[in-house]
């Protein structure tokens, strides 16, 4: 009897799992209002159609890319959702510029997507994700 691809979790993970398989009401997941800040920078803010109202930074949503590239590095580094990437301890650190879309564009009526400033381009950010991400459930 084979066990590759058996993974055993911790209880933390399995509460997450379980949260993040909970289905949301729509009105939740439904945004009654979009506005993406691609000139000031300063982020996307939804208000929902449920009355409730978030806000992320651009630098927390690339650090919270849900795309399976980033997830999987994410996982292997132990980083949570939109925490960053530790800079490289070298004499003379690069400057890295502040993540940055250069272009955001709504996938049909259930998510967006940005195309980042550092070429990466394959994160589908979905209404129930943001939600959740909100939420701390994601």
């Amino acid at each position: 009897m084979s066990h590759e691809g058996i993974r055993f979790i911790s209880q933390e993970e399995a509460r997450r799992a379980e949260q993040r398989d909970q289905k949301l009401p729509p009105e939740a997941i439904t945004p009654a209002k979009v506005s993406v800040d691609l000139t000031g920078g300063t982020g996307v803010s939804i208000a929902w159609k449920d009355g409730h109202r978030s806000h992320w930074s651009f630098p927390f949503l690339r650090d919270a890319c849900p795309c399976a590239t980033c997830h999987e590095k994410r996982e292997k580094s132990g980083r949570a959702l939109g925490e960053p990437e530790p800079a490289p301890a070298t004499a003379f650190p690069m400057y890295k510029a502040p993540a940055r879309p250069s272009k955001a564009e709504p996938i049909g009526r259930y998510a967006i997507k940005f195309h980042w400033n550092d070429g990466h381009e394959s994160g589908i950010y979905a209404w129930d994700f943001l939600r959740r991400l909100d939420e701390g459930k994601a």
